[in-house]
This record gives structure tokens, sequence and C-alpha cells, in this order.
């Protein structure tokens, strides 16, 4: 698909997104605001679970601490933070943030339903943006890929490589998060970020 007609359906795409009452109408407790950047002609794609309540308040994805980390972590596979928020497309399984959870202690997982209402979305990203390089974040965003009845032990520092793209997972980089602290997970954060740092090198040749 050439650019420009993809860009044109991203666009209707996105103006259908940012007035989207699905999730509303089906009596899901969301807040309405649909939270990504980037446009067609991004050759690397980031994919989250859904907007935390700072990136509500901004208005843009992995804003607060969590974004921090996960770009320390890039950074390391080549890929610098003010370049890839400017040029790079950045997304979500749902894409409204969808408030805390019954605790109160953190944000809410957004439900089956909610990612079903809202997986349209997230598959025109895919086709229309047409990235070389999916990185997943973290445990739902992970489970469009793998299989989710496998541990994060055994898909972190792997990938899927495939003709039109390749995806390579990363963890939740939030600093509630345990499993990234351990010794035997940073080193495979250190592999998948080694994985990475090939694709970018094959993408953008120094």
């Amino acid at each position: 698909m050439e650019q420009t007609t993809a860009r044109q359906l991203l666009a209707e795409m996105r103006t259908r997104l940012d007035t989207c009452r699905l999730c509303l109408d089906a009596g899901h407790d969301i807040f309405p605001r649909a939270i990504y950047s980037g446009d067609v002609g991004a050759q690397f794609m980031i994919l989250g679970q859904a907007p935390g309540i700072t990136e509500k308040e901004a208005g843009r994805p992995f804003n607060a601490g969590s974004g921090k980390r996960l770009f320390g972590w890039l950074a390391e596979a080549g890929l610098e933070e003010t370049w890839y928020r400017r040029t790079q497309y950045m997304t979500s399984v749902t894409k409204c943030y969808p408030g805390r959870n019954g605790s109160g202690s953190g944000d809410r997982v957004p439900s089956r339903e909610e990612q079903l209402l809202c997986r349209q979305y997230l598959e025109r990203e895919l086709e229309w943006v047409a990235p070389r390089l999916v990185i997943p974040v973290g445990r739902l965003a992970i489970g469009l890929f793998f299989s989710p009845k496998l541990p994060l032990e055994e898909i972190i520092g792997t990938g899927i490589y495939q003709p039109e793209r390749v995806v390579i997972p990363l963890p939740h980089p939030s600093g509630a998060s345990r499993w990234h602290q351990s010794a035997e997970n940073r080193e495979r954060v250190r592999q998948a970020l080694a994985l990475i740092r090939l694709e970018v090198q094959k993408i953008i040749p120094a």
C-alpha cells in the first residue's frame, strides 16, 4: 500500500478513534482520550498495555517513570528517546486510560472485552503503519504475539521473525514490577536489547 493512501486511512481511523465510545456504551468505566503518537512510515512500534494516569494527563505514551526506564533500556539498543518520540510510533492494546484498580493501588488492567472492542484500531495501525520492528512491552501486549501460557522467562530474550516484521518483547518497566529486578531477568532483558540492537542496525545502518 502506498504511504499516501495508508496515511489517509490512518488519519480517518484516528478521527473515529478520538470520538470512540465503544467501551463506554458497553458499560466499561474508562476515561475516554486515545493516547498514541507517530505516523505512517515509522519503522519501529512500541506497543504497551494501556495509558496510565500520567499518560492520560500528559497526553503522550510512556510519559512517567516507566517511560524513563523503558527508554533507558532502548538507548542501549540504539534507540534514543527524543528521536524516537519525534519520528517513530507508540500505541497500546487499549487506547484510553482504564482507571484505577479496585484496591486503588494501581491502574486497572483492561478487560478481555475492552481489548476486543479496541482491537480493530490496533490491527489497522499494524497494517497501515507497517513497522519493521514491533516491541510489545508487558504481559498484555506480549500475549498478542506469544502464547499466554508461556512464562516471561521463556519469552524475554527471544523474538518472532516474519518476512513483514520482527517482534521482540520487553517486560513492563514499571518500578512496582519485581520481574526485571532479579539478576537472571536483568540478563534476559539485556539479551532482548541485544536482539533489538541487531534489528536497529539493519533498519538504520550506521
